[in-house]
């Protein structure tokens, strides 16, 4: 089975693509595994009781879209950063799940929407909090890991640098 999923809240992680590796001293090569996307689909209490067949259904669809999204960027060498941002943009522009469009409203009816994303080779980082007019937050936290001196920006300094990017 190429993926695993589970609902309980918003995440994606991707280990290494798979590849063949060698040593100088041995003709025999080993294989690394293959890529391993574990996602999760929202947080509240989402049971297949409330959704009914067909609810869980759309659910088990979305999320095998998102991972199908993040494992055939892997599968074609691609980086883990761009499987993740891009399988969570997939979520955040999808109603079903809690992020981005989907998002759970503020007690003032507003969304107020946070995203991290990390480097695990150089343990670089980046994450916005607070963000209300940001379509994709997980695109916007990579900038902040790619084009700033800067881990988190938040509110009102993410909503400008947002607009400047």
């Amino acid at each position: 089975m190429k993926y695993s999923w589970l609902v309980l809240f918003f995440l994606v992680v991707s280990c290494t693509n798979e590849q063949t590796v060698s040593n100088d001293t041995s003709t025999e090569a080993k294989a690394l595994p293959a890529p391993i996307i574990v996602i999760h689909g929202g947080a509240g209490s989402i049971t297949t009781e409330r959704l009914g067949p067909e609810g869980t259904a759309l659910y088990r669809a979305a999320l095998d879209s998102a991972i199908d999204i993040g494992y055939t960027i892997l599968a074609n060498g691609g980086t883990a950063l761009e499987a993740v941002e891009k399988t969570i943009n997939f979520m955040e522009n999808n109603s079903l799940f809690n992020a981005g469009k989907g998002a759970v409203l503020t007690a003032m009816g507003e969304p107020e929407l946070d995203a991290s994303i990390m480097d695990g080779s150089n343990l670089m980082a980046g994450a916005v909090a607070g963000v209300t007019s940001v379509k994709n937050p997980i695109t916007l936290a990579r900038l902040v890991k790619d084009s700033t001196k800067h881990v988190l920006l938040k509110g009102r300094g993410a909503e400008a640098f947002a607009y400047e990017m």
